[in-house]
């Protein structure tokens, strides 16, 4: 992790307060070859009107993108604000002692870089000492101009930003630091547009963006600055989600995509090769379960699944040295079954492989897996992110954690890609290389792009997500107890009640509710289960959840229909078990709904 001396008040505030007042960087070990980080890093900050001073005894006298080089810090003939470190770590210590005998009142050590004597020999002389950072990331979040990625900046602002210098100095410059679901909800990721001031985020319907010059469209296509190119890859009304996805999980960055189903092939597609494999849940949604053993077949990855409540089993199948991945819902769909995440994150990490937990029928308003120890969560954004059914989309939030050069082999991270000029993800861009990597490559050749009008839509509707949220819960409690006290329902499957097998781990990973998505079973089997979803006539029959309007469907016959009959018994949907999304309508109308929809069977 991060640390800064001299931390006032928080590290983000702190960095951008950074940012704002030092303007004259030196920066050692800046490198000539262009494919090098300091390279990307110097480029980037030039163009945000920092001056940047290469120091490297090897180029000394030499010019490096326009800029003298020296051989050394107390050669340089003015004032240097910051140094910025690109050395190993066993050098910081005499580059900070350099730092400190010149002035400057900054030493920022680059990602992967920590000197533990360098820090506190930076505290005892009063200076500001970061480290494990990247200016030019961090910079690229305060200003919302990453482009490729939507990045957590962890600090929202109604200040319009401009992208072209530094972050003004001005109070906090210019951020607010908010940890409140609530607030983020509505300020995450949209500050107001640089160009108009329009405090909406704009829906930016367009498939290409222009160049400032050969150089600048160089610059991008080589990843060495972040920015626009084509809509394939990223376009800022999709940025903004992502941005505001990433803060409500308090994860480092997320990516977009055209669905659900889209979005765990984006998470997936950077861990996986031919001859791989996927542990996952056997209590999933349907559509996953086809999606696992069927369709990724044709990419020949592999998926067991197992019965994750059974930690042995999963502990047993995650040992094949194959395995890449385990995979679960932390609320699974249709059922309510809780997942374990810590105990899973723990079998995952022994074993060297990140654990995926699909949040979408719980939400970051009931549930946040990255506290547990999830690396990546999914969500389908149709659903309750969205919240209306009128956007499709899908999204990856990348807590940042998980070390890809550590665990099993993740070559696509982590060995030099030949699509951009041999660079190395995980050397370039540290915990961010999974979201970069998912922008640059998986969406720029598989192509499931999220629409820029389903962005906006899905940013509205997050909106008043925490308030949907509660009053889903309050309905669902309400409809759940009715339900289980009906003479023609035999059971109902919803974590909130006390005898529910589930309902510790509910109280342990959950907060505000116990899931608004359950199924119940009638008693009159399935020619019942179909009479009561055909009679209903405020529920609406379809194959969605998470939505304003109270929905239902008959799994056996839709969702779950492709499924065998072991993929079945192995997820509990039976024949007369029926799935209800709860709406946000009067719970009196929905329970009216239902009473009369049973008094026909």
């Amino acid at each position: 992790m991060s640390k800064i001396n001299n931390l006032k008040d928080d590290e983000d505030l702190f960095i951008a307060d950074i940012l704002s007042k030092n303007k004259t960087i030196a920066m050692v070990g800046a490198s000539k070859n262009w494919k090098r980080p300091s390279n990307f890093v110097m480029k980037y900050l030039q163009k945000h009107a920092y001056k940047v001073v290469p120091i490297n005894p090897g180029n000394a006298g030499q010019y490096i993108l326009n800029e003298l080089c020296y051989a050394s810090l107390e050669e340089v003939p003015f004032k240097i604000d910051m140094v910025n470190i690109f050395r190993p770590s066993k050098f910081c210590l005499l580059i900070t002692k350099d730092a400190i005998r010149i002035g400057a009142k900054t030493v920022w050590m680059q990602l992967g870089i920590k000197n533990e004597e360098a820090i506190r020999l930076g505290k005892k002389a009063n200076i500001n000492v970061i480290y494990d950072k990247c200016p030019k990331m961090e910079h690229s979040k305060l200003s919302g101009t990453l482009g490729l990625a939507g990045f957590n900046s962890n600090l929202i602002s109604s200040k319009r930003p401009n992208i072209k210098i530094p972050p003004l100095a001005s109070r906090n410059g210019g951020f607010v630091k908010s940890n409140e679901l609530e607030t983020l909800a509505i300020h995450a990721g949209t500050r107001p547009d640089p160009a108009t001031g329009s405090r909406s985020v704009p829906i930016y319907q367009t498939t290409s963006f222009i160049f400032d010059d050969t150089d600048h469209a160089a610059s991008l296509f080589n990843l060495q600055e972040p920015g626009n190119i084509y809509g394939r890859l990223s376009n800022p009304t999709i940025s903004a989600l992502e941005q505001r996805i990433a803060a409500l999980d308090n994860g480092l960055g997320a990516c977009c995509a055209a669905s659900g189903h889209a979005a765990q092939m984006l998470a997936l597609f950077p861990l996986m090769e031919p001859g791989t494999k996927i542990v996952a849940s056997s209590k999933l949604y349907g559509g996953s379960i086809t999606q696992f053993t069927k369709t990724f077949k044709n990419f020949s990855w592999d998926a067991e699944l197992v019965d994750i409540s059974d930690l042995n089993a999963v502990q047993s199948a995650v040992q094949d040295n194959s395995v890449r991945v385990l995979f679960a819902e932390s609320l699974a769909n249709p059922d309510g079954n809780i997942t374990d995440i810590s105990s899973l994150a723990e079998i995952a990490h022994e074993a060297g492989i990140p654990l995926v937990i699909d949040n979408t029928m719980a939400t970051q308003i009931l549930c946040q897996p990255g506290k547990f120890g999830a690396d990546l969560i999914i969500y389908s954004t149709t659903k309750f992110l969205s919240g209306h059914g009128n956007a499709m989309g899908g999204a990856v939030v990348d807590m940042g954690k998980f070390p890809w050069d550590k665990g099993r082999d993740y070559s696509k991270l982590t060995l030099p890609n030949s699509s951009y000029n041999e660079i190395n993800f995980y050397e370039s861009f540290g915990s961010h290389a999974f979201i970069n990597y998912c922008h640059a490559c998986v969406l720029r050749d598989l192509g499931a792009t999220m629409a820029p009008l389903n962005a906006y839509l899905t940013l509205t509707g997050l909106e008043t997500l925490p308030l949907r949220m509660k009053q889903h819960m309050k309905n669902a409690k309400i409809v759940a107890n009715f339900l289980k006290s009906h003479p023609k329902v035999n059971h109902v499957s919803w974590a909130g009640f006390k005898e529910n097998i589930y309902h510790e781990l509910a109280k342990k990973y959950f907060k505000n509710g116990f899931g608004s998505v359950f199924t119940f079973s009638v008693t009159s089997g399935y020619e019942g289960a179909i009479k009561l979803v055909e009679n209903c006539n405020l529920i609406s029959h379809l194959a969605n959840v998470g939505d304003t309007r109270s929905l239902i469907v008959h799994p056996a016959s839709t969702t779950h229909r492709q499924l065998t009959i072991e993929q079945k018994e192995k997820s509990e949907i039976s024949d007369s078990i029926i799935r209800l999304s709860i709406g946000l309508e009067s719970y009196k109308d929905i329970i009216s709904d239902l009473d009369g929809a049973l008094s026909t069977i």
